[in-house]
């Protein structure tokens, strides 16, 4: 019940003026940063471990307002997947280097995980005809699962993949000139791993942005999210040259450095409520213990 509900109201904000649901958002945000101490927490030591020049006045501040702009980007899926069709193209800008995305060939898009990303993945599928190829993880909830399912593919018809399926289909796909939105920027544990910088920290990073370039022959396309107060700001950056190379390490590596640029660009929008930082190095403590 409490899901369906949660639902309703979700479907209730996509008819509502964009600064209605940011002010929702905005109230949302500030609760849960008090409330849900075990993520603020977790958000404040990344950040340190990120920005550590910064005083703790300034890394409380930036939480803060982090908090904010999740919640506002968790309700924008109102409207994002329920809103009319134009209003959702209005409010979602796509710019950019969009050459790099006509015909067929094999495309990677990397995709961070700042707080718009669905908005990026939206806009993709909204504004171009070629059809793309994404990973799916599949919700506990029926409900919530059909709904964030249909979301991801009301527009375009896009190739969805469940995680548990493997890599198999998600290469075939990328073959047949379907590019695939990969967001490998999280901590997953140390299968499939390497551990490069990030922000000068070693951080367990997934090799898999350059394993699926090597494997598929395709190019690395970079594609950027940015929340405005009159939606996303989504931008394709050109296609990485020189990249992948043979070694999967300094692919990585590179793939963190190019991140780091892109964060310090908008901090507060990056995804810091993950244990970015949890799989260490042998005999190195977690910093969250």
């Amino acid at each position: 019940m409490g899901n369906r509900l949660g639902l309703a109201f979700m479907r209730l904000l996509s008819v509502l003026p964009l600064s209605w649901v940011r002010a929702i958002g905005w109230v949302l945000g500030t609760l849960l940063h008090w409330v849900v101490l075990r993520r603020r927490r977790i958000a404040r030591i990344n950040w340190a471990l990120c920005f550590p020049e910064q005083s703790e006045g300034e890394r409380n501040r930036a939480i803060r307002r982090h908090f904010i702009v999740f919640a506002q980007a968790w309700l924008d899926r109102g409207w994002l997947w329920e809103g009319a069709p134009e209003v959702v193209r209005k409010r979602l800008k796509l710019r950019g280097d969009l050459r790099v995305l006509e015909g067929d060939s094999p495309t990677v898009l990397f995709a961070p995980h700042f707080v718009g990303m669905d908005a990026g993945w939206t806009a993709l599928t909204a504004h171009l005809e070629r059809r793309f190829c994404g990973i799916y993880a599949e919700q506990l909830n029926a409900d919530v699962d059909r709904w964030m399912a249909q979301g991801r593919q009301r527009f375009g018809e896009p190739h969805i993949v469940a995680r548990r399926q493997g890599l198999k289909p998600l290469i075939a796909a990328l073959r047949a000139g379907e590019p695939l939105y990969l967001l490998p920027d999280m901590d997953h544990g140390a299968r499939d791993s390497v551990f490069v910088p990030f922000f000068g920290v070693q951080t367990a990073t997934l090799g898999s942005l350059s394993r699926f370039a090597r494997l598929s022959g395709a190019s690395v396309v970079p594609v950027v999210s940015r929340m405005t107060a009159e939606g996303y700001e989504v931008t394709v950056h050109p296609a990485w040259e020189g990249f992948p190379t043979k070694d999967v390490q300094a692919d990585t590596a590179v793939m963190n450095q190019q991140l780091e640029a892109m964060i310090r660009g908008m901090p507060e929008q990056y995804y810091w409520v993950h244990k970015r930082f949890k799989t260490r190095p042998p005999g190195e403590p977690s910093p969250y213990a």
